[in-house]
């Protein structure tokens, strides 16, 4: 049973739109808080976009995305669990990025993750484009590589940007398998799709052993059938989560900077995340909100609907294999 400092405030006790919004109204512990402690699942936000190479904002996400996460309430109404009373959560605050250097920006979040993980703390995080994965990876892989599930409409595979820039929003997971952070043979991602540059990437993808599942097997396999293969690609190893919000179609999640036709709808997108039950999650990511592109916070609620969906897995996974929660 969790600590209930680390208990969310409750609607009936506070009005959703009243307080200062923290990630689903957890206690906000500072990294030098004598509680870090006691925390073993940290919600964190990444605001920063400085490898975006189309429509900037995902910076902006993950103070959207906190207001936003008022709503969520104690119990996933779908499964019944109840992360918040499995282990002790709380929103850790943002990594402080140098908005004028992508280099900086990097260290900065590897430092801070480094922290993260020295704490014995598993990191679920809110983008920020997709280049924020990368730093995460560093730390949460310094020891070995990790397996990967992705959802996105893009690889991210690209070895470079505009004549040799290898640090965008399109080539994390390039770095991230050059680095030896990722083990390609247990990264799967799923939802591929759009009109491309040429097949670099997808050549990339095969030549190394990286599962890549297209938007059109997705849709005719189905749901279950495609995450019953993510499962197994994942085993039994240490895997990160990443979750690019344009995985979902835009007609359901406009606020992104880089919207593809033809994806999944918004149950589908909590579906998927719901069928990580039995992963071995040690950190996730959801990514590229950018409320710019949707002021009303519709993209930004199935961003922390999503989250959610994955804090359940990743407190049952946690609370299944670690001392219990004092």
């Amino acid at each position: 049973m969790a600590d209930s400092f680390f208990h969310p405030v409750s609607g009936f006790d506070l009005p959703r739109f009243a307080g200062v919004p923290t990630f689903m109204r957890l206690p906000h512990v500072d990294l030098d808080d004598p509680r870090i402690s006691d925390v073993q699942i940290g919600l964190i936000g990444t605001p920063w976009d400085g490898g975006t190479t189309n429509r900037p904002g995902p910076r902006h996400g993950p103070r959207q995305l906190r207001d936003m996460s008022t709503m969520i309430r104690a119990e996933n109404g779908a499964t019944g669990i109840r992360p918040f009373e499995l282990v002790n959560c709380a929103d850790l605050g943002d990594v402080g990025p140098n908005p004028a250097s992508v280099d900086d920006s990097l260290r900065r979040m590897t430092a801070f993750y480094d922290r993260v993980v020295d704490a014995g703390i598993v990191p679920l995080s809110a983008g920020g484009d997709h280049l924020c994965s990368l730093p995460i990876l560093r730390s949460l892989a310094k020891s070995e590589p990790v397996g990967m599930i992705h959802f996105d409409s893009h690889t991210d595979l690209y070895e470079s940007y505009f004549g040799g820039m290898k640090f965008t929003h399109g080539t994390p997971f390039r770095r991230a398998v050059e680095e030896g952070l990722l083990d390609p043979k247990r990264v799967i991602q799923i939802g591929i799709r759009g009109s491309t540059y040429d097949t670099e990437d997808r050549d990339f993808a095969r030549s190394v052993g990286i599962r890549v599942i297209p938007i059109e097997e997705f849709h005719d396999r189905g749901v279950e059938d495609v995450m019953q293969e993510a499962r197994e690609v994942a085993g039994e190893g240490r895997t990160y989560v990443s979750y690019d919000i344009d995985f979902v179609d835009p007609a359901f999640a406009p606020g992104t900077g880089t919207p593809e036709v033809g994806g999944p709808n918004s149950y589908q997108a909590l579906q998927v995340a719901r069928l990580l039950k039995g992963v071995n999650i040690i950190g996730a990511d959801l990514v590229e909100v950018s409320p710019p592109f949707d002021a009303s916070g519709g993209t930004a609620f199935l961003g922390v609907s999503i989250m959610f969906e994955m804090l359940c897995n990743m407190a049952l996974r946690v609370s299944e294999t670690s001392i219990p929660a004092s």
